[in-house]
């Protein structure tokens, strides 16, 4: 099976829909992209858009998701920006915060903390924004 995103005119992700590998395929058993699009607009339309994406993230580094949007420069489906501090990473095609994520001690790994990112903190200082918090019991479970 193959998997296609249906795209807007901005380029994000409407839906991704299954298609089965007699519609996606030459002669040969061969998948193609192009096979598989041409049967996709011949179900819903010649003014559709359609890219191939995959589970594995074999095709444009991770699998699409409804509100993505498809990056023609990096060939890559893009989630949305997390937060408006951040900053695309054009070569892993993910959002990074703009400072480095602290390492956790191995202590404090075991004790149940992590970090989460405040967009506020940061805002207000930006050598901010990175907060270590514990896990609650429950939280954990």
């Amino acid at each position: 099976m193959a998997h296609f995103a249906e795209l807007n005119e901005n380029n994000e992700v409407l839906r991704v829909i299954v298609v089965d590998n007699n519609d996606t395929s030459n002669s040969d058993g061969e998948e193609i992209e192009q096979i598989g699009i041409s049967f996709l607009k011949g179900l819903f339309g010649n003014n559709t858009n359609w890219k191939q994406t995959s589970y594995n993230g074999n095709i444009r580094v991770r699998y699409a998701g409804r509100g993505d949007v498809y990056d023609e420069t990096l060939d890559a489906f893009i989630s949305p920006k997390p937060y408006n501090s951040w900053i695309l990473n054009s070569t892993t095609a993910d959002w990074e915060a703009p400072i480095t994520k602290p390492e956790l001690t191995q202590e404090q790994e075991d004790s149940g903390y992590l970090y989460y990112w405040d967009e506020t903190a940061y805002q207000q200082d930006n050598t901010t924004g990175w907060i270590l918090t514990q896990l609650s019991q429950s939280e954990e479970t």
